[in-house]
């Protein structure tokens, strides 16, 4: 059913407490649906519940519904991207009744007197509403991928065919599939999610694709984080012929498919999706490869983006060993950012933050501006 009027009014007056107790709100949120449905916290990275992450992109979502809920289509760009996510990770119509019931009952505690039933009740029509969108366009998409050639649905076993090092970080897994049948296409920036079994906990994990699309493997690169628990477990533990499950290729930060310039700015392991889109682009359009990292020791891909350099006139490389998570100068990208140009960018949130600020004074319009996150949504 739809939200009606009243509703709406009810859903409107509680935007200020969401401004200001939205975070407290979705934290508790999480401890509760962790505690009463355990399964439900292996969608879930904890890096991101115990940086406050995942709490705040949730209480900056369900704000951003409260404001837009008179027209709920503007918010149709980020109701995709959590389709995408939603669907790597397997969350089905069977979860939605489990977040609402939990999402009511944060709401009546930390809210609480002014929780009134009115709210509460819009609240349920409000989520009721949304959930049926997600529901119905992560249906779509499953069975886009289930009829697709060489497509799938749910989880298929892969095998490792190869484990390369990139740099001192970073190692890149080359996955075959088990039964030697064909693999779905994907689109050079997309990512798969990996599904495992560590020390009996059940993890999934999101890796951008680092390889064009070839038609027989898939390629993630992998940086060794410092406590990180799938990164490690990957890099110590994962061998040629182990087999691990994957879901098919999502993802909407993907290149563009026109004939224009592409500016390439990353920092860090942020360069493994442009990696893709760098081989796709080269020797069809202009391209400009920008990366940032500590020190050459840490510099993934650099024979390869070499060689493009040296293969093809129209591409370009530029790297800074300097700033890695703030400035770039804004002379490097005037020299590489030609007018008319489609820009990519991603790393560490600081550097992004760097990146769209310069992008902005040089006048480089949103629509061209292209920006994903590695986890949940952060202000930039």
């Amino acid at each position: 059913m739809p939200v009606s009027t009243e509703q709406k009014q009810w859903i409107k007056a509680t935007i200020p407490a969401l401004e200001q107790g939205g975070e407290a709100l979705t934290t508790h949120f999480y401890k509760l649906m962790f505690s009463k449905y355990p399964v439900t916290a292996s969608f879930f990275n904890p890096a991101h519940q115990q940086k406050g992450t995942q709490p705040r992109a949730l209480a900056n979502a369900v704000l951003a519904y409260a404001k837009h809920i008179d027209n709920p289509a503007v918010l149709m760009n980020a109701v995709t991207l959590i389709v995408n996510k939603h669907v790597a990770l397997g969350v089905n119509a069977e979860h939605y009744p489990i977040v609402g019931e939990c999402l009511l009952q944060a709401m009546k505690e930390v809210l609480g007197e002014a929780a009134t039933p009115e709210i509460i009740d819009a609240w349920a029509a409000a989520y009721g509403q949304l959930a049926d969108i997600l529901i119905n366009a992560e249906a779509s998409l499953y069975a886009k991928q289930a009829m697709s050639t060489g497509g799938w649905e749910g989880q298929r076993a892969f095998t490792i065919a190869a484990k390369e090092q990139e740099s001192e970080l970073v190692t890149s897994f080359y996955l075959k599939p088990a039964d030697s049948q064909a693999i779905m296409a994907f689109k050079p920036g997309q990512y798969i999610t990996l599904h495992l079994n560590i020390n009996g906990a059940k993890v999934m994990r999101n890796y951008s694709l680092s390889d064009s699309p070839n038609g027989t493997h898939y390629r993630i690169s992998v940086k060794r984080e410092e406590g990180g628990v799938v990164s490690t477990h990957l890099h110590k533990h994962f061998q040629v012929g182990d087999t691990v499950q994957l879901s098919p290729p999502c993802g909407e930060f993907v290149l563009n498919e026109g004939t224009e310039p592409v500016v390439l700015i990353t920092a860090g392991v942020g360069l493994t999706p442009a990696i893709a889109m760098l081989k796709a682009a080269a020797g069809k359009r202009e391209v400009h490869f920008v990366h940032a990292c500590k020190n050459i020791a840490q510099h993934s891909f650099k024979a390869l983006s070499d060689q493009l350099c040296q293969q093809h006139h129209n591409v370009h490389t530029r790297y800074v060993y300097e700033n890695v998570d703030g400035l770039l100068k804004q002379q490097t990208l005037i020299e590489h950012l030609p007018g008319n140009a489609h820009v990519y960018f991603l790393g560490p949130v600081p550097f992004m933050s760097t990146v769209k600020t310069l992008l902005g004074k040089m006048g480089v319009p949103a629509e061209r501006q292209h920006f994903e996150f590695f986890g949940p949504a952060q202000a930039i």
